[in-house]
């Protein structure tokens, strides 16, 4: 990413920070900050052992059993972990899909549900003739273009 210059091309880890235009020295320190990581780079010049160099390690060579089972950073162990167990069996995998599906689509249908339930609230009220648009949109949940979607939907 960064190889205009020797000095870029011998650095992997990267760190910007929000500074002020007119007043550089004003910096927005480490409540706004980038870090970028070029895996190749990094992995390339080598790191000093560590968790960084345990994540670059995992992000580039995950598959690569004999790399990986030099990996003591537990964290990286437990995500490797659960890798080997979603990898083991295309069976299980179907099934994660399938399950996040399902709750995919649950989520969808009570949503719907209850968009269904807001507008029958509304037809009813709207049939009563008793309430504006306004009164009708805050007590059934609904934008008051909603409600008169259905007020001239029912005329």
């Amino acid at each position: 990413m960064f190889t205009a210059t020797q000095a870029e091309r011998q650095q992997a880890l990267w760190r910007f920070e929000m500074r002020d235009e007119t007043q550089p020295q004003v910096s927005l320190g480490n409540i706004l900050q980038m870090n970028l990581v070029e895996l190749k780079k990094a992995d390339r010049l080598g790191l000093p052992p560590g968790p960084l160099r345990a994540w670059i390690t995992f992000f580039k060579h995950w598959q690569e059993d004999l790399t990986m089972a030099a990996v003591t950073h537990e964290p990286v162990q437990h995500a490797m972990n659960r890798i080997r167990q979603l990898s083991v069996d295309e069976e299980a995998r179907r099934l994660a899909f399938v399950r996040e599906r399902a709750l995919h689509d649950e989520v969808l249908f009570l949503n719907e549900a209850k968009r269904e339930g807001r507008e029958e609230v509304a037809r009813n009220l709207l049939a009563m003739d008793l309430l504006t648009d306004e009164q009708i949109a805050t007590a059934a949940g609904l934008t008051e273009s909603a409600v008169k979607a259905l007020r001239d939907a029912s005329q």
